[in-house]
């Protein structure tokens, strides 16, 4: 049975990310392969300062990331002891952006599993707004221990 409707505070009970890179602000629909997700655009987004001044535009970068949180929730929702593990983005494939993503919009993300592997998912998804694609990407993810996920110095 589907479970629908997180909201922030159950998000943030998932996802480590916190602002100003929470970029889910609410689940509509949660499957065991499937995801839907919203990131609501505001026009106080700390990004818009510098992308682009004159015409505030969402960094495609972010829309794929807010992708890759999404595909998060999915991961780790499963998992008891997500508490110690990060779900951490290994690659990016076909990423297409469509139109740009501008303050006001609802960007609604679906994601669907490709293969899922124990620590490895794949997964497909597109971004709209309106009911319009804006952007789409495949993106894999690998679930590590927060204790062996160390940054090398190097």
């Amino acid at each position: 049975m589907p479970v629908s409707m997180l909201d922030i505070n159950e998000i943030r009970r998932i996802l480590p990310h916190r602002y100003p890179m929470l970029l889910v602000d609410r689940i509509l629909e949660l499957e065991a392969e499937r995801i839907v997700g919203i990131k609501n655009v505001t026009a106080d987004e700390p990004f818009f300062s510098g992308h682009f001044p004159d015409f505030p535009v969402m960094p495609g970068v972010l829309i794929v990331e807010a992708m890759a949180q999404t595909a998060g929730v999915l991961v780790l929702k499963s998992i008891p002891e997500r508490d110690s593990k990060l779900v951490l983005l290994v690659a990016i494939e076909y990423a297409k952006f469509r139109r740009p993503v501008v303050p006001g919009d609802q960007l609604r993300i679906e994601m669907t599993v490709l293969k899922r592997k124990a620590s490895v998912a794949k997964m497909a998804g597109t971004a709209t707004v309106d009911g319009v694609v804006v952007a789409e990407a495949q993106v894999m993810c690998k679930l590590e221990d927060k204790d062996q996920a160390q940054i090398s110095p190097e």
